[in-house]
């Protein structure tokens, strides 16, 4: 499990505008993160940002800024000189969930003082390793547990924010909902 904290805070005025401005120009919601990895031998890659494009124009400044390491640990055959693909998966659930709340929460004028989320990614190693061919390669589940202090929300407000996240979360909703993955040799 992996816990994130973090005290959002998002100018209302802000979200008003991003939600204006995309309404006005569809197009600019029309967004592709991009990544560039390369093998840095064994279980080992090393992963940049390319660039974002929005509305069919890229932001060439994103090429390269930051660089991700993977590995597994011990255990899973790997030397553990970076994090696992499994846990940037929850990483990028993490990070989703904190900038979806944030938004939501200026978006319906809450104030959030602390955002905590722990979160676990199950599996069982037996599909992916061909042992059963019944079990599934990836998650059979995964988990996240929401803890937000708020002052002055009510806990029906919090539960009524969390639904929201849950509906509205893009991450969330390309891990729960099938969507088209190609993979091609180029």
């Amino acid at each position: 499990m992996s816990t994130a904290t973090t005290q959002p805070s998002v100018d209302q005025t802000a979200v008003e505008a991003t939600v204006a401005a995309v309404t006005a120009q569809r197009e600019l919601g029309q967004v592709t993160f991009t990544m560039q990895s390369q093998s840095t031998g064994g279980l080992t890659a090393k992963t940049q940002t390319g660039p974002m494009i929005q509305a069919g124009n890229p932001d060439e400044s994103r090429l390269g800024k930051f660089t991700l390491h993977s590995d597994e640990p011990l255990g899973l055959l790997g030397t553990d000189s970076a994090v696992s693909p499994a846990e940037y998966l929850l990483k990028s659930l993490a990070g989703c969930y904190t900038a979806t709340l944030a938004f939501l929460a200026a978006a319906r004028d809450i104030t959030l003082d602390e955002v905590r989320l722990t979160l676990g990614f199950e599996t069982d190693l037996s599909g992916f390793l061909g042992i059963d061919e019944t079990v599934r390669k990836g998650a059979n589940q995964v988990t996240v547990d929401v803890e937000i202090d708020s002052a002055s929300t009510s806990r029906e407000q919090l539960e009524e924010l969390v639904k929201a996240l849950e509906a509205t979360s893009p991450i969330r909703d390309t891990i729960a909902n099938p969507v088209t993955v190609t993979t091609r040799l180029v």
